[in-house]
């Protein structure tokens, strides 16, 4: 799964950023409303909502991009709306057939937080990735201004330190990997 060992740089092309906003201003009514299972993010602003899952949307493409030019076979992102119970917590992208998950940060937030990424960790809902100490994840972080993506190479749940967030309305819920806690990798 480790094609590369270094930060690769990517620009998002318009079209597909057209296509990760209209995919992000059509799921959020399924996901921002009461009932809808989201309420547990401590997260009700439907702008930041959608904004997130298109900076989502953004960094899975760049990830696939990436693996695309090191000839790897890719599979997503998915761009399929789903409805409440159909919601699921697949993996994000396939690489020649495996599994690899995406978390993205814009480098508006990365300027406030620290560069970093979060998973789900509450009582309600878990990344189900976090008991997956095998699974692989690839971090983004994605300049609005620019459209520029960093993609850091992949990373195994075991090889993560997990931190808390900087917001203590999210401490409890999630947990945070900071750029500066990644480890060093050679090629492997």
């Amino acid at each position: 799964m480790r094609h590369f060992v270094e930060v690769q740089t990517v620009v998002i092309g318009g079209d597909l950023v057209v296509k990760a906003k209209s995919f992000a201003k059509q799921v959020t009514p399924t996901i921002g409303s009461p009932g809808s299972g989201y309420r547990d993010t401590n997260q009700f602003n439907l702008q930041k909502i959608e904004n997130d899952h298109f900076v989502s949307k953004i960094g899975e493409e760049a990830v696939r991009i990436v693996f695309e030019q090191f000839g790897r076979q890719v599979r997503g992102p998915d761009y399929q709306i789903y409805e409440g119970k159909q919601k699921s917590w697949d993996t994000d992208l396939y690489i020649d057939g495996f599994g690899l998950a995406v978390k993205t940060q814009a480098a508006s937030l990365a300027k406030k937080f620290g560069l970093s990424w979060t998973f789900q960790a509450g009582i309600y809902r878990k990344d189900p990735i976090l008991n997956n100490l095998g699974a692989w994840v690839c971090f983004v972080e994605f300049n609005e201004t620019t459209r520029q993506c960093r993609v850091y190479p992949p990373y195994q749940i075991k090889e993560l330190t997990f931190g808390e967030p900087k917001l203590d309305k999210l401490k409890g819920s999630k947990k945070v990997v900071y750029a500066e806690s990644l480890p060093v990798i050679g090629n492997k």
